[in-house]
């Protein structure tokens, strides 16, 4: 797991000295599953955590949402290791009650499929070598928030 609470987020258009295998993961508006199901035989989600709890400032600054979320982190893995640590703060609205129920199916397979759904634009962000970009859904009038962290391995 991946301590999110203190990382300083920037766009992407103002990123400096991405690598270019790092960027072909964080500049992709396509689902995240879709492409790990491509990269590997055998994709799975492993939940870590599914919780109900306030988020951290940030995240409550940048969905414009205060109070009780669903707190959702996930490793997904390829071909059996973690490839990306996920961590979603899903707020508790009339919009979002079906998510609450996915299990252990992918945030993205859901919400890629739904042409209802908007996404925001994606700031990124890297501690150490790990590389991490997050992103607002708009599922109705409520806002969702997935970060995503892509562990060297999937990139080196």
């Amino acid at each position: 797991m991946i301590n999110t609470q203190d990382l300083i987020w920037q766009s992407l258009d103002q990123a400096r000295n991405v690598p270019d295998t790092v960027m072909h993961w964080l500049d992709d508006n396509q689902s995240l599953t879709a492409k790990l199901k491509n990269k590997f035989d055998d994709f799975s989600v492993n939940v870590l955590l599914q919780t109900q709890h306030e988020p951290h400032q940030n995240e409550t600054e940048l969905l414009g949402f205060k109070g009780d979320s669903i707190i959702r982190e996930v490793e997904l893995l390829g071909n059996s290791q973690v490839m990306v640590f996920a961590r979603s703060v899903i707020p508790i609205t009339n919009d979002t009650k079906d998510l609450l129920m996915i299990g252990s199916r992918p945030l993205g397979e859901v919400l890629f499929n739904d042409p209802t759904i908007t996404r925001g634009p994606l700031q990124i962000t890297h501690t150490g070598s790990t590389w991490g970009r997050r992103s607002a859904f708009t599922i109705g009038t409520t806002k969702l928030l997935v970060n995503e962290f892509f562990l060297r391995r999937l990139y080196a």
